[in-house]
């Protein structure tokens, strides 16, 4: 691994002067993407800005009416022992918990995973089904965009030099949500396909529906699922569901799978995750 220097800043402003100093800074949140890729020499920061100690990475903030702050150092761990979270978000605390194993889940962060920008990321299918959004902070001042537009190659951001993730937003859900995927052993491995849903339900209906799929194109990618709103809640409706992710897909073939199979898993992925999710609103009616 190369030498690099190391900085915690205790402030927001602080962390981005040291991002803006040093155009290869990475910043560190709980490093088990980090440092992975520094031992491969994919990564070879002249500095490591470690974003633990600020306070405003580290909320984690559910207010009823206003949805969710998640600090972008957050751990994995924080969400699923939160029990107020864990009722108004029950799905991001199902993702929090299958985001490697126990160890991994001390330290890694839902900020981190976005921020990694991998096509197989877990958690940001299902952050672009709840409708969350990324507060960044820059030396050109704060921004926010949409957690769908985050990600824009592998491994690549809309983050520019300087900026750092502050937290993600998740608006107050009104319905349910769900996020299933397809591995080839039990646990800890990299999905061949994920699908997010989010539903919400008028008089029987949907009402409204969003569908985000992982590991079937170069970024997590968001389902056109307009057709869906005003469908009866039926095996139909699942089945185009299913049909209208398959179509989004962009899969490629490699060692875990084949295209023709991840479009596949697609569309089963996406009926199952939206009949689960489907459950859910009407038990939170």
């Amino acid at each position: 691994m190369k030498w690099f220097d190391y900085q915690a800043p205790r402030n927001i402003g602080e962390a981005v002067e040291a991002m803006t100093l040093h155009p290869t800074a990475r910043p560190l949140a709980g490093g088990t993407d980090l440092l992975v890729q520094m031992r491969a020499g994919r990564r070879t920061p002249d500095l490591i800005v470690d974003i633990k100690k600020i306070p405003e990475l580290n909320q984690l903030h559910f207010e009823p009416g206003l949805g969710l702050t998640l600090g972008a150092a957050v751990p994995c761990y924080r969400i699923y022992n939160d029990s107020a979270v864990s009722r108004a978000y029950p799905s991001l605390a199902e993702v929090a918990n299958i985001i490697g194993g126990t160890q991994i889940q001390g330290r890694a962060s839902i900020g981190g995973n976005l921020c990694n920008a991998a096509p197989s990321a877990d958690s940001i299918p299902l952050l672009i089904a709840l409708g969350a959004t990324a507060r960044i902070t820059g030396p050109s001042g704060e921004r926010t965009i949409d957690v769908a537009a985050f990600c824009t190659a592998p491994g690549v951001n809309v983050l520019q030099p300087g900026e750092i993730l502050v937290s993600i937003q998740i608006p107050p859900t009104a319905g349910g949500a769900r996020y299933l995927r397809f591995i080839p052993r039990n646990e800890m491995d990299i999905a061949v396909a994920g699908a997010g849903v989010s539903v919400t339900l008028s008089n029987g209906n949907i009402q409204s529906a969003k569908i985000a799929l992982a590991s079937v194109a170069p970024t997590p990618i968001t389902v056109d699922a307009s057709s869906l709103s005003g469908a009866p809640v039926n095996d139909d409706t699942l089945k185009k569901a299913g049909e209208l992710a398959a179509a989004a897909a962009k899969p490629i073939t490699d060692m875990r799978g084949t295209a023709d199979y991840r479009r596949h898993l697609c569309a089963v992925l996406t009926r199952r995750a939206l009949a689960s999710a489907i459950a859910a609103a009407k038990e939170s009616k």
